[in-house]
């Protein structure tokens, strides 16, 4: 309690506290995967610089293999944003039949939603599924996979916080480190790339409006990083350091990354009218900024995006564009706990976003899954085992321009576990691909673990794009071909572990058309 006390008087001292600019509702839902009979769930909440009194509301449904509900808990409360750890008992007085499930959590406090699912297992585990029958090996021979994490903070921003002590974002340029020790601490620690992607409105020092602000010293701040980046990159060779931004707030907002920008976008101004910045991009104005994106040759990545409140444009949530869709390639899946401390990869506290990304792909954009951390303490890429996994062909030497163009490519997979991997293959094309296909579609699924880890589940999601709420997922026993209705389709898989760690492919884009 006296930590928190002590951190809202840092965050006063260095500058009004405004909730909206960053700090965001994190609801988590802890779902042991196999267990014997009854087993605890627990739920995390937490809404930090929260000030004052609001309702949170949540509910947690326990869907079968069918998708029914077959048990709920649900409760409301008033709520002051601190640390909440709530746990739900299930099976311990009517025990579940052997087969899989899954946890969803929905939950709401402040104006702000969370929605995530989580599988679990009771009873022996199955058999690998027939469609994985082929050897991973033969199907990754053409390719290499290589571990990133695409989504973390230096001192720059409100990263860098020292451990042990770090439980929270840091005061503007407040943290020990900078994005030089974030680059040297993932790549020591095994990473092949790390991005560091700093909030482009504290660059001026302050979470909120600072008309006192140095324009130069910020754009100074912002090109420097750029700097240390490439030259990470040029002394250690295989190893990638990506330096950027993070654009946006959370409420009337949602963040986003920037891989590849070389000049600070801001929408602050001094007292005398000068912009923080080195190009202005108004806040929440993501048909603006996907324009400039664009023209500019920019590529991002949807950062946990929720499905209702964010990335808004003429009043549409989740809103597509010709321009964003050109621009964004990758949607964040999985983010591990924002401001955890640990780093013997053994958080558990994570958000799962595949039901915006699922809604973002209905919209119509062309995206992959990423799996990142968030880091805004000294841990770069350790507090969890989960990374964004880049797929180059083989041969290829991992450097700034292959990474990006696998981005671009959406050659990438999501991984919950740094020692699998997982490739889409649909009628000889790579995930990421978009084809026209005439007659039936078979899909390899081409899964590889460097330890003992197997499969305990293998679903294929499905929808169309355009058409919302038309996701619907079906497990993938076999490799049997079929051939889809005529029109325009996603495909991509989930693999679930022997662990409960999951892994997500890229999609295909499939355009189907009549035999001649």
């Amino acid at each position: 309690m006296g930590r928190y006390i002590c951190w809202l008087l840092l965050l006063a001292l260095a500058g009004p506290l405004r909730a909206d600019e960053h700090h965001e509702f994190e609801a988590r839902l802890f779902v042991p995967f196999v267990a014997n009979g009854a087993r605890r769930l627990q739920l995390d909440f937490v809404r930090p610089g929260w000030r004052g009194q609001a309702r949170l509301q949540w509910r947690v449904d326990l869907l079968d293999a069918r998708g029914r509900v077959r048990w709920h808990w649900r409760a409301a409360r008033q709520w002051d944003g601190r640390a909440l750890s709530l746990p739900l008992w299930l099976g311990a007085h009517a025990p579940l039949r052997a087969g899989a499930y899954r946890a969803r959590l929905r939950a709401r406090f402040g104006g702000q939603m969370e929605e995530q699912t989580w599988p679990l297992h009771v009873g022996p585990l199955p058999a690998p599924p027939l469609a994985l029958a082929a050897a991973a090996d033969v199907d990754w021979a053409p390719w290499s996979a290589f571990y990133a994490n695409l989504h973390s903070q230096s001192r720059d921003s409100d990263g860098g916080g020292a451990l042990p002590d770090c439980d929270h974002a840091q005061p503007p340029q407040g943290g020990a480190f900078g994005p030089d020790d974030a680059f040297a601490y993932a790549q020591a620690h095994g990473l092949d790339a790390l991005m560091v992607s700093e909030h482009n409105h504290l660059f001026d020092g302050s979470t909120g409006s600072n008309p006192d602000a140095d324009p130069a010293a910020a754009i100074a701040r912002f090109q420097a990083g750029l700097r240390t980046a490439d030259a990470f990159s040029a002394a250690h060779p295989g190893f990638v350091a990506l330096y950027g931004l993070e654009w946006g707030v959370i409420d009337g907002g949602g963040h986003l990354n920037l891989f590849n920008v070389d000049r600070l976008l801001g929408w602050e101004h001094t007292g005398d009218g000068r912009l923080i910045g080195e190009v202005e991009t108004p806040r929440s104005d993501y048909a603006a900024l996907y324009r400039q994106m664009r023209a500019s040759g920019w590529i991002g990545q949807f950062n946990h995006p929720a499905r209702h409140g964010q990335f808004v444009i003429d009043g549409v949530d989740l809103a597509y564009s010709t321009d964003g869709d050109a621009v964004m390639v990758l949607c964040e899946v999985v983010n591990s706990m924002a401001f955890s401390n640990r780093e013997d990869e053994g958080e558990t506290r994570r958000g799962n976003y595949e039901a915006a990304c699922q809604a973002l792909l209905e919209a119509g954009y062309h995206l992959a899954f990423s799996s990142d951390q968030d880091n805004h303490c000294a841990n770069w890429g350790m507090s969890d085992r989960n990374r964004t996994g880049i797929v180059l062909a083989a041969g290829t030497t991992l450097t700034r321009a292959s990474l990006l163009e696998a981005l671009r490519a959406r050659r990438v997979f999501a991984t919950m576990d740094r020692e699998a991997r997982v490739l889409l293959n649909a009628n000889g094309h790579t995930m990421g691909a978009h084809f026209i296909n005439a007659g039936p579609l078979a899909l390899r699924v081409a899964y590889a673990h460097s330890g003992a880890r197997t499969v305990a589940g293998l679903t294929l999601v499905e929808g169309v794009p355009g058409v919302a709420g038309s996701t619907r997922e079906r497990p993938l026993a076999d490799a049997s071909p079929w051939t889809p209705a005529p029109g325009e389709h996603f495909y991509y898989v989930r693999v679930t572990q022997d662990d409960g760690r999951m892994l997500w492919s890229a999609p295909v884009w499939v355009t189907q058309i009549q035999q001649p």
